[in-house]
């Protein structure tokens, strides 16, 4: 089951993160990967985030055999004056931590939104995480697509889940991302990289 294999991954990194170690890159890059199948789930609004999330954490998983942590990643990355430049594992894994923290916000509206619509919890998870990042015709472009997506209904049944397993997955997936999403975002702070790029 997709959200159950999500939410157990994420809780294993959440334990990492409230232990103080290092965060490594081969089992973030996995447990981000699990997240993958969602996007596709989500239809044609969330294509291009698909598209663009499935690059990036195949990049990081790439990196993951010759680098061992996050911390060693931006390090290398600052070093070698790429931190910004596109294809840069630092880029990469600030747009894969948006694509995490959209599912958060997607995950916590679902949950406290009644009926069948996903077009609400969507558009606002959207517009928190992504929308600030993206031009008008990228917004535009989602927004036409949030009328075709899935209801509720559909994505559970998609994600081979009854309404009970997911909210109890979804809410694991909530708490536990919360604390790697500020992880993360403190490693680009901590560095002075900013994450607003």
């Amino acid at each position: 089951k997709t959200l159950r294999k999500i939410s157990d991954a994420f809780k294993e990194l959440a334990a990492t993160v409230n232990s103080q170690a290092a965060m490594d890159v081969a089992p973030f890059s996995r447990a981000c990967s699990l997240v993958s199948p969602l996007f596709g789930c989500l239809g044609i609004a969330f294509k291009f985030a698909e598209m663009d999330y499935v690059a990036k954490v195949d990049d990081l998983a790439e990196a993951s055999k010759s680098i061992a942590t996050l911390n060693a990643m931006l390090d290398r990355d600052v070093e070698g004056n790429c931190v910004r430049k596109a294809g840069s594992h630092t880029r990469n894994l600030l747009r894969v931590k948006r694509g995490l923290d959209m599912v958060r916000v997607l995950f916590e509206q679902i949950l406290v939104t009644e009926g069948n619509s996903l077009k609400d919890p969507a558009s606002r998870a959207y517009a928190q995480v992504f929308a600030p990042h993206h031009g008008w015709a990228i917004r535009k472009a989602v927004a036409a697509g949030m009328y075709a997506l899935p209801t509720r209904a559909q994505l559970l049944k998609k994600l081979n889940e009854d309404e009970a397993s997911a909210r109890i997955q979804m809410q694991n997936y909530v708490t536990a991302s919360g604390p790697i999403i500020l992880y993360i975002d403190q490693l680009f702070l901590s560095r002075e990289l900013g994450t607003d790029w």
